[in-house]
């Protein structure tokens, strides 16, 4: 096994070994020196994924790499793949994955980001892997641990949404970049990337396997000589949580459901052992429903998942890019989860209801409550993703038009939340009135409302109309459901009277707290039976000896 110290074997490998650039690249490859334990990961690194050691290789990827990026390369990129190749002896799959490792690095780490060169070459970098991966007449002999699998699906998606924003925003774009974009219109293609994503899917058979599991079946029966293999297999699977994201980034909600027909969101399964997919599952999921105003499900989802993240927190809490992207969506769940209970108020478990409190955003409730529509565009425009358009902008725009250009999913979206929100708006205050009374005139009600009775009437309909939602109750399909009234109280009007009637039953803590005091009686009394009957035994075992 590779340990520390085979890479920690000084301070003379921690100073003097910047990777810098000198302008030309002849001079950078001659004066280049590779740190010594850099050059002994990589080849390490080399011969694990030869061996298909996932356990080793899973173990180099997520704690020697960053170990090594934070002693070396910091803020600067690696060593170029061409630096790297003689140490590796030319290998094309290692050089490809450490190339997706290179350009994520550059993502996240390196100030300015990465260049339009940069970005136009982890393009090909992924076509080049991805169609080695998926033009090969029999499975390719490559493992990867599932992490860095995810992670390879995630990075993919994450690079064509920073793409997508980058060539939007052309107030500071240069005339020869400008160009360069023109001329290379399927680089970071919306086509490219969805053929990706559904090309594994196919290859893997990965919804044929899923149907078949959830019907308790052997899924190997339709995997197909590709699915049995656990790269294909994973890559299928991460690449339908993909397919999520990317639908909901595009704001067709319903098709980014419906990828994921085959997947039991309300059970354990493949996802759960990688958690970054899970928490990015459940945050686009939760999302989507609650655009579809489907609030008692994005509510569900949202609670699951959050709930999760409170019973394994210290797994999120060591420094890296992964991790803070997963604390970020996490922050910004809980805000989701505030306006759903906003628009449609409901229980739920009392930790989330306590962490609500404490992280302040029981004050943006209120606020939200109260009518403030500046607090819900707030709200949402931080806990939305980062929404993009499908198709690249006219290039010829003035500077003024272009720089907003990249803003405009977002405000079409927002536009179309706010709309909701308007329509929502006297909800909670007509909540409050009828939770006050049992019968009330119906001019009398809207005179409190300081509105004539016909446009309060109209409001009344939207009541009952907003709080009957499609709920998922059974099925795989988390489009599946059946209307639902999420409203505490129900009403009806005759002759200008309304009546008014709880739905809901508080419960009742009494009789729980009397039901558990019984059991633990019954269970004493049980207890006690076992000890007497112990000690008759013992007294019985006893009573020879003693004769004797």
């Amino acid at each position: 096994m590779y340990s520390d110290d085979d890479y920690y074997e000084g301070d003379e490998y921690t100073a003097g070994y910047g990777y810098g650039h000198t302008g030309d690249p002849n001079m950078d490859r001659m004066e280049f020196a590779l740190p010594e334990p850099v050059k002994k990961f990589l080849v390490y690194f080399q011969e694990m994924i030869k061996e298909g050691n996932v356990y080793e290789v899973n173990n180099l990827y997520e704690t020697a790499f960053p170990k090594l990026t934070d002693q070396f390369f910091k803020a600067s990129p690696w060593p170029e793949a061409e630096d790297v190749s003689p140490y590796v002896n030319d290998d094309p799959i290692f050089l490809n994955l450490y190339r997706e490792l290179y350009f994520r690095h550059i993502y996240a780490r390196v100030q300015g980001g990465p260049t339009i060169e940069q970005r136009f070459e982890s393009y090909y970098n992924y076509c080049k892997l991805f169609n080695y991966i998926l033009s090969a007449d029999t499975p390719v002999n490559l493992e990867l641990p599932n992490q860095w699998l995810w992670e390879i699906i995630d990075e993919f998606i994450y690079q064509f949404q920073a793409f997508s924003q980058f060539r939007s925003k052309l107030a500071k774009k240069t005339d020869q970049e400008i160009q360069t974009l023109k001329a290379n219109p399927k680089v970071w293609n919306v086509h490219s990337v969805l053929n990706v994503l559904h090309s594994l899917v196919d290859k893997s058979n990965i919804n044929k396997q899923l149907e078949v599991y959830n019907n308790q079946g052997n899924p190997d029966q339709v995997a197909g000589d590709f699915g049995r293999h656990s790269l294909y297999k994973m890559l299928g699977y991460f690449s339908l949580v993909g397919l999520l994201r990317l639908h909901a980034l595009l704001g067709d909600f319903y098709q980014s459901i419906k990828v994921l027909e085959n997947i039991e969101l309300n059970k354990k399964s493949l996802y759960s052992r990688v958690p970054g997919c899970q928490i990015t599952t459940y945050y686009y999921v939760g999302f989507a429903y609650m655009m579809m105003r489907r609030y008692a499900d994005a509510i569900r989802t949202f609670s699951n998942i959050l709930l999760y993240v409170q019973r394994t927190k210290t797994m999120f809490a060591a420094k890296s890019y992964q991790n803070d992207q997963i604390n970020k969506q996490t922050d910004q769940m809980y805000v989701l989860l505030s306006l759903c209970l906003t628009l449609h108020p409901q229980r739920i478990d009392e930790s989330l209801h306590t962490t609500l409190r404490e992280k302040n955003y029981a004050e943006k409730m209120n606020k939200m409550q109260r009518g403030e529509l500046p607090e819900f565009e707030a709200c949402f425009t931080f806990s939305c993703p980062k929404f993009l358009s499908p198709v690249p902008p006219a290039y010829d725009m003035t500077d003024l038009e272009g720089d907003a250009l990249h803003k405009e999913p977002l405000r079409l979206q927002l536009k179309v939340f706010m709309d909701e929100v308007q329509q929502q708006l006297m909800l909670p205050t007509i909540r409050s009135y009828l939770k006050l009374y049992t019968t009330m005139p119906l001019d009398k009600m809207a005179g409190f409302m300081e509105m004539p009775a016909e446009e309060f009437r109209n409001h009344l309909l939207a009541f009952k109309h907003k709080m009957k939602n499609v709920v998922w109750t059974k099925g795989t399909s988390g489009l599946e459901g059946e209307f639902q009234s999420g409203s505490e109280v129900d009403f009806y009007i005759d002759k200008n009277m309304i009546h008014i009637a709880d739905t809901k039953v508080a419960r009742r803590y009494g009789d729980f707290f009397i039901r558990q005091i019984h059991k633990f009686d019954e269970l004493n009394r049980g207890l006690r039976k076992i000890q007497l009957r112990s000690e008759e035994h013992t007294s019985e075992l006893q009573s020879p000896l003693q004769s004797r």
